[in-house]
């Protein structure tokens, strides 16, 4: 039992911090903090480029936390994005991660889609990577 009663919020903060260190471990990056933070951009990226119905779908196999972090500043009116290349999605995510001292590039986002890919239902991937332009889908790994 939780120290609080609040067994949920302890359990998705255990949660949150599996994906993340999941990630950084994918990464061989030292910083949780620079992990969350791409994490964020390439998850809120994802979801400017997916339709409602499959951001929900989505969302709904995230820790409440990270699902929390992934509707942040969400804009549906602005969904999906107009821009949709894989230059833009790259360049979105490097403005904002690019002063992480171990950021290498796509092949940090390469990392946060194989984590998911190992979080997430393979049938839900499937959905997502088939809303996404191609270009985009193509960086996404099996």
């Amino acid at each position: 039992m939780s120290a609080q009663g609040l067994e949920v919020i302890d359990h998705t903060v255990q949660l949150t911090h599996e994906w993340i260190n999941e990630l950084r471990e994918r990464l061989d990056w030292t910083s949780s903090r620079d992990a969350l933070r791409l994490m964020r951009a390439t998850l809120t990226q994802i979801r400017d480029h997916i339709s409602h119905e499959e951001l929900a779908q989505l969302s709904a196999q995230m820790p409440l936390l990270v699902r929390g972090m992934f509707f942040e500043g969400w804009s549906p009116i602005h969904t999906p994005t107009k821009d949709r290349s894989a230059e833009a999605f790259l360049a979105a995510i490097t403005d904002q991660v690019s002063q992480a001292q171990e950021w290498r590039g796509p092949e940090d986002i390469t990392a946060v889609f194989k984590m998911l890919n190992a979080r997430i239902s393979e049938g839900e991937i499937a959905d997502v990577k088939a809303n996404l332009p191609t270009d985009i889908r193509a960086l996404w790994p099996d």
